[in-house]
């Protein structure tokens, strides 16, 4: 294992990026996460890795700081021949603290907006003198991103400029041979839907026209194919992995 190259993996401590960190790791790459207080979770997944005969490693960033961020891209891994370029990269990490968008205040909407999507810009761009000339980003944007929520407007709003920004990225190093690509997530086995209770969770899988929420490892699936030879003539699109709950 080990022989695609490095892929760099934000928020990939828990849920969907530590699925994606797994499925990657399986595929032959080597794994370079990032976590911001789940590190107890983060080495589980390393240690998961590693115990498959994988080989990866974890990185404390808070993505919402520019200077973190930065220091990411120091790593050893990335900075010395011995770890060589970065062939993916996986835009996952965020926050989403559920509130009505109409009590939303300013400061609130600010640090939503700041890890969400001016992190993101943050994380491509200190990465991006490392990224191989045929790279593969994808950014983990919402179904939200798209259709709104009466109780996530920042977060609604951060995932949509981050669906603008990424088919604008994908537009502008097309040329390079870099592909950039979105998958957004409908209703995940994740902690934001830890809450729910039996009845909720219920409902939740009555809208969904596959009867069921979808897994982590249901969007590592996705992530593999779009940085796959398979995907090769995709690029700027919005994967919709729903179950069919939302068809735009």
């Amino acid at each position: 294992m080990g022989n695609q190259g490095i892929a760099v993996v934000t928020g990939g401590g828990k849920g969907i990026g530590a699925a994606i960190c797994q499925r990657l790791a399986a595929d032959g790459y080597r794994i370079l996460l990032t976590y911001h207080n789940s590190s107890q979770a983060a080495e589980k997944v390393v240690e998961r890795i590693c115990n498959d005969g994988g080989d990866a490693f974890a990185v404390r960033v808070d993505c919402s700081d520019p200077a973190e961020v930065y220091v990411l891209a120091d790593h050893p891994w990335i900075r010395t021949a011995t770890g060589g370029p970065v062939e993916v990269l996986v835009i996952n990490h965020g926050r989403y603290d559920r509130m009505a968008t109409d009590e939303l205040t300013t400061e609130h909407l600010q640090r939503t907006m700041d890890t969400n999507f001016t992190g993101a810009f943050h994380v491509w761009k200190a990465l991006a003198p490392h990224l191989t000339g045929n790279a593969r980003i994808v950014v983990v944007g919402s179904q939200l991103g798209i259709r709104g929520s009466p109780h996530g407007g920042d977060y609604s709003a951060s995932k949509a400029a981050l669906h603008t920004w990424a088919r604008s990225l994908a537009q502008a190093v097309g040329p390079k041979g870099q592909r950039v690509n979105i998958l957004a997530p409908g209703y995940i086995d994740t902690a934001i839907l830890e809450g729910d209770s039996s009845e909720r969770r219920a409902l939740r899988e009555g809208e969904v026209p596959l009867r069921r929420i979808g897994t982590p490892e249901d969007m590592a699936g996705v992530v593999s194919f779009l940085v796959s030879d398979d995907s090769a003539y995709v690029n700027g699109a919005i994967i919709h992995a729903n179950g069919g709950l939302y068809l735009p």
